[in-house]
């Protein structure tokens, strides 16, 4: 990838972080919005297709139902291979749900301390983020902590894949967002930390734990850390529209089914995921979305209706508008569960 398409990809991050401030909405979104809304989830999923989507899984776990799956388009648009609901997907910023649980669990264990500051823990970083020793876990868990998003920093996209490998210089000796807990900003340097703490609080990778804490006993056997743990052709194929180019055999960490997901947001939601005591401590969200180059998703529960809704759309663009389709799309379907259910 060249440097000029890496700063374009770069501001699908500012422009899905500001889809309010946008004064110009596209017909295609529109249309999605203000069209009759289809009898069945299927019929909604190919809808969504419809409207330019390369390929889309969607997961639906109703209590006392069956789970029930839902694909359209391509998993593989060159082979023309069709969506696959079994199809491992990069969730991306999903990921920090498992951490954040994590995290619960360490400190539940009294292994760390949500009021610890990140100096406590990288003394070797006071002076180099603003506030390193009155920033805590817990504002870190839930973005309140001022630190800069190293993903904002537009050197970080001139070479991401080699970037990546040290993400935390880019978030380095720049100001302060705003004071320790006096605001919020969505910084995936947070969980960036947060993660190296697990490490050196364990003495394993966090991964690992992961693994022991949250995959194992919710027998989630379809999700992976790692491209390189899988077989690529398990993947579902990513696209970023204008390119020919299929992402997926990028490096964007986790990986998993739509099923995996949905069982561990049940469990999340429900409290099973949590021994006793955890629950309470808790400190984040419990639901989330995820995008990077070629995948974004969105995985919620809505107690209402009982349901668990995950939604995997393999495209994503310059501009944002993707993202908004998929919201759209994903409104509109737990629009047909409520309407099915009452």
């Amino acid at each position: 990838m060249t440097k000029k398409q890496a700063k374009q990809i770069f501001r699908i991050v500012f422009i899905a972080a500001s889809i309010g401030s946008l004064y110009f909405v596209p017909w295609i979104l529109v249309k999605a919005w203000i069209l009759p809304l289809p009898d069945t989830v299927q019929e909604q999923v190919d809808e969504a297709i419809g409207h330019g989507f390369d390929g889309m899984i969607v997961y639906v776990d109703e209590a006392e139902k069956p789970p029930a799956f839902y694909t359209g388009g391509w998993k593989d648009r060159e082979n023309k291979i069709p969506a696959d609901p079994k199809s491992l997907f990069k969730i991306a910023s999903i990921s920090k749900l498992y951490v954040a649980v994590s995290i619960t669990k360490l400190a539940n264990d009294k292994r760390l301390s949500l009021d610890e500051t990140l100096a406590d823990y990288f003394p070797e970083l006071v002076g180099r983020i603003e506030n390193a020793e009155k920033i805590t876990l817990k504002m870190m868990v839930q973005h309140r902590s001022g630190i800069p998003n190293f993903t904002d920093n537009p050197a970080f996209w001139e070479n991401e894949e080699e970037n990546s490998k040290d993400a935390l210089e880019f978030a380095l000796d720049l100001p302060a967002s705003f004071e320790p807990d006096e605001g919020y900003e969505y910084s995936n340097t947070n969980y960036l930390l947060l993660r190296r703490i697990i490490d050196n609080v364990l003495g394993y990778s966090h991964q690992e734990y992961i693994k022991e804490k949250i995959l194992i006993p919710l027998e989630l056997k379809n999700t992976f850390f790692s491209i390189t743990e899988v077989d690529l052709d398990d993947v579902m194929s990513g696209y970023y529209v204008g390119y020919d180019e299929d992402f997926k055999a990028n490096e964007y960490g986790m990986l998993a089914t739509a099923e995996d997901v949905g069982i561990f947001l049940r469990a999340l939601n429900d409290g099973s995921v949590f021994d006793e005591g955890e629950r309470e401590i808790y400190p984040y969200e419990y639901n989330h979305g995820g995008l990077v180059i070629g995948y974004q998703s969105l995985a919620e529960y809505h107690k209402d209706i009982d349901a668990v809704v995950v939604q995997f759309i393999n495209t994503t663009d310059f501009n944002g508008y993707e993202w908004n389709l998929s919201e759209i799309t994903f409104n509109r379907i737990v629009k047909i569960l409520r309407r099915k259910s009452s």
